[in-house]
């Protein structure tokens, strides 16, 4: 029997189970390759990652929704290799010959991730660097400092809700609200903020029926974030942007802000509940956290390498035929970033129960000149996010068996859907104003690092006052700064690896 894929990648590996065969329901797709959505791949896709490797080696042949073939690159280098070379592999979507011969169609459910659009991440040469300029050249102008003063307050608010009913579900009550709050901050959208928000977020990176739906949910809150800074410029991320040098025009702003603030918030979400539930279940890791052992940013970086925010990444087309790990690749073939198998390669990692504190090699943030740009606030909600959570509430414990724990999701990413948490009743605290920083300041590494409950704390900035609505809440994101040129080049050549 022939396979429809058979000029796609893999189409060699096998005919196509008929319908009765229990191969339908173990992931098995036409020409034999094996699907990387539905019930096996999402219960256990470690296991199925290391299936892959035993049968194809660091490079596999895949089928994501709707069975359309791809290849998932599962080796560490050669992730980097494909990520660091964008001549042999694009960004660009359009060089897929999926969509140039239409059987990948816009109402995929996948859409909203692969489809092209004017933003760095979609972009290359010249234009990458106009448009990746603009989006570095403002997050160099955030205030770290006063912006993790903002993540302490708001996680605070949070616990507040819960902390006097002595139990909580950590997903939804923390992890999903804290990264939207900051960003809401950050990008000058505070108003916007609401459940409706959160779950949009959420929903459209998922490969679901719904997913178009609040892609265009979050698109129109942030159209109409850029109709108000166009009309009255404000100190936050969105004048930043429309202000640039570079002349962004209104639809590149907007979706430059969707790209920051939905990877921003699905990776730090992701990454503040795993960490959680290594916390609520590893003894081990627990101890090492609670007796000084282990900061909260080395717990942090420790998770980013077992259980990475983002599993992989749609994002590379081969411009010409080319060879990758062994296999044949043809031009216009979609390739996906294997994050968590290329940060479980037994060549980089041959033991998994090794700690990797102090190692920022994983892929958790890509690599190359599309390196995650704002992965420092990322940790930075994370850190401070886990540690003011562990330092109101030190006896949490997880209020289920661990087995009973659920994960939904796609290839993308693997969202822990809850975790029902219980601790010892206490009062609420007040939450003070953080304060504006009163001069500007250079921006460093250590200002997004914060210590643990047992380790020293680097001294901060003295502080001044700040402007409060009626409400109480801050009136505006912390004051922001000019990112000097200097300290801005090194850290985009620290990104890049030199």
């Amino acid at each position: 029997m022939t396979t429809p894929f058979q000029h796609e990648p893999g189409s060699s590996t096998g005919p196509v189970p008929p319908p009765q065969c229990p191969a339908h329901g173990m992931g098995i797709g036409p020409g034999g390759l094996r699907r990387l959505y539905g019930p096996e791949a999402e219960s256990d896709p470690a296991g199925l990652y290391e299936k892959l490797r035993a049968e194809h080696g660091s490079v596999a042949p895949v089928l994501m929704h709707g069975d359309v073939p791809a290849w998932l690159v599962l080796g560490h280098s050669e992730n980097l290799h494909m990520t660091r070379t964008p001549s042999q592999f694009s960004r660009d979507s359009r060089r897929w010959r999926a969509l140039q011969e239409g059987s990948v169609t816009p109402d995929h459910p996948l859409a909203p991730v692969f489809t092209w659009q004017p933003v760095c991440s979609f972009a290359e040469g010249a234009t990458h660097e106009r448009l990746r300029g603009a989006v570095t050249d403002s997050m160099a102008r955030i205030d770290t400092r006063g912006v993790r003063r903002h993540i302490n307050r708001y996680s605070n608010r949070l616990v507040n809700d819960f902390c006097q009913e002595g139990r909580s579900e950590l997903v939804s009550q923390f992890a999903e609200r804290l990264p939207m709050m900051v960003m809401c901050a950050i990008l000058g959208m505070p108003e916007e903020y609401n459940d409706r928000l959160v779950q949009a977020a959420r929903d459209m990176t998922r490969g679901s029926e719904t997913a178009v739906a609040s892609n265009a949910y979050v698109i129109g809150a942030l159209d109409r974030l850029v109709q108000r800074r166009r009309e009255a410029p404000a100190e936050d991320f969105a004048t930043w942007l429309l202000e640039h040098p570079a002349g962004l025009t209104d639809k590149e702003v907007s979706e430059h802000l969707r790209v920051v603030l939905i990877v921003a918030y699905e990776t730090t979400t992701n990454l503040i509940a795993n960490v959680l539930r290594m916390v609520l279940t590893d003894p081990r890791f627990r101890a090492r956290l609670s007796g000084g052992h282990m900061t909260v940013p080395e717990a942090v970086e420790q998770t980013l390498w077992d259980e990475p925010p983002f599993t992989s990444i749609l994002g590379r087309w081969a411009v010409g035929d080319t060879e990758l790990g062994g296999q044949q690749i043809k031009a216009g073939d979609a390739l996906i970033v294997g994050i968590a198998p290329a940060n479980s390669d037994p060549v980089v990692r041959p033991d998994l129960t090794a700690s990797m504190e102090g190692n920022r090699a994983h892929l958790a943030f890509s690599s190359g000149p599309h390196e995650c740009p704002g992965q420092d606030i990322g940790r930075a909600i994370a850190d401070v996010g886990v540690d003011a959570l562990l330092m109101r509430l030190p006896d949490l414990e997880l209020s289920v068996d661990e087995s009973k724990l659920t994960w939904s999701g796609n290839f993308v990413s693997r969202h822990l859907v809850d975790l029902p948490a219980s601790f010892a009743p206490t009062a609420e605290q007040e939450i003070d104003a953080e304060p504006l920083p009163a001069v500007s300041r250079a921006r460093s590494q250590a200002d997004w690092e914060v210590s643990s409950p047992a380790a020293p704390r680097r001294a901060s900035a003295a502080p001044s006052a700040e402007p409060y609505g009626p409400s109480g809440e801050a009136a505006a994101v912390p004051a922001q700064r000019t990112g000097p040129t200097k300290v801005w080049h090194a850290v985009l050549r620290w990104w890049n690896g030199h």
